[in-house]
């Protein structure tokens, strides 16, 4: 989670006209999900990774692929607005197509989201509209649901919320715990993210007037696991 989102962009993100899409990836930990982008071998070039923690164990991961990793400590600025305006002068700096949050904890204020309508995603550990925030494999064990899951969407200023691009399901067992919940959940997202930035990337992805996002070039097939069906 991250961020806070709302009102839907209503276009889809343009070709730039320069060729490989350019991203920054916007991280505050482990870098689980930037080792699966990198995995993945998407037809990006990652530009920067930064993270808002000096100590984030996923800046190590960016510097032994050769990519720019910086920090933009958010305890080093007074108020909230300050911190955004610093990151999103770092952000700038590379000019990317898309920024990816990837583990970024940190709530991003109105005019940041703003910046980059349709040009910001992020990967939420619940199956969006449900638990938004923190603590969702709690949240979702407490509710005594059997399907628990994923969701890569758009950002917009309201939070986790925004358009949806990939959802992915997994089952919920008698005996699991938040943990045990949390490792199939992510499992997932190593599948799901990288699999939204390659659309993007390939300019497949377009966002409705009714706040929908269609993935160009899938089709449907029968499946309850996984959205769009046919991941490919």
């Amino acid at each position: 989670m991250a961020h806070r989102h709302d009102s839907s962009p209503r276009r889809g993100p343009a070709a730039n006209g320069r060729g490989v899409k350019k991203i920054v990836v916007l991280i505050s930990g482990r870098g689980s999900n930037l080792q699966a982008i990198l995995d993945a071998a998407l037809p990006v070039e990652i530009a920067a990774v930064i993270s808002n923690n000096p100590a984030a164990a996923g800046l190590e991961i960016a510097r032994r692929h050769g990519i720019v990793a910086e920090a933009v400590d958010h305890r080093a600025f007074s108020s909230r607005e300050a911190f955004d305006d610093a990151l999103a002068a770092r952000i700038d700096h590379f000019t990317p197509d898309l920024v990816v949050l990837a583990g970024f904890l940190r709530i991003l204020t109105d005019a940041f989201v703003q910046r980059y309508p349709a040009r910001m995603m992020n990967i939420h550990p619940s199956l969006l509209p449900a638990f938004p925030g923190l603590g969702t494999h709690r949240q979702a064990l407490a509710e005594g649901v059997t399907i628990h899951g994923c969701t890569v969407h758009f950002v917009t200023p309201l939070l986790d919320h925004g358009p949806v691009i990939v959802q992915a399901a997994v089952p919920v067992l008698p005996d699991d715990t938040p943990e045990t919940l949390a490792l199939r959940v992510l499992a997932q997202e190593h599948i799901i993210y990288p699999q939204a930035i390659r659309w993007f990337a390939e300019d497949r992805l377009s966002i409705g007037p009714g706040g929908g996002v269609t993935v160009h070039g899938t089709t449907a097939a029968l499946s309850a696991l996984l959205s769009p069906w046919e991941i490919q």
